[in-house]
């Protein structure tokens, strides 16, 4: 079974910084992709950034570029968001996101999702 376990969310003024982290466990066999998602009261949940495995290339939401960073750590299964300049509709419960392979004998790709860490900014 595969876990993707959050932290570091929390309540932030606006303008400050939070850093969320996300761990992959359990059996899996090779990761593609990581990233993180939010979901807003009353919104779709929407990408906010993915990385590829080894960062070889990463993909912002336009409402985050310059602010959020997204880094991988390829040893540890982890990503991470660093989040700057924090704005009140950042505010979201933030999930983290694997597409990878269980086992080497998976016939495909698999979307592992996080619980979700919140993260809320006020103004």
């Amino acid at each position: 079974q595969v876990r993707l376990v959050e932290s570091g969310g929390g309540l932030v003024q606006a303008g400050g910084s939070l850093r969320l982290s996300c761990a992959a466990s359990g059996s899996i066999f090779s990761i593609n992709t990581m990233g993180w998602y939010r979901r807003a009261p009353g919104k779709q949940r929407e990408l906010v950034a993915t990385i590829t495995r080894e960062g070889s290339s990463a993909d912002y939401a336009d409402s985050v570029k310059g602010r959020f960073l997204i880094t991988e750590d390829n040893a540890k299964n982890s990503v991470y968001l660093q989040m700057n300049s924090l704005k009140p509709e950042d505010a979201a419960l933030y999930y983290c996101y694997a597409n990878g392979q269980q086992y080497s004998w998976s016939p495909g790709f698999t979307d592992y999702w996080g619980q979700g860490t919140q993260v809320t900014v006020s103004s």
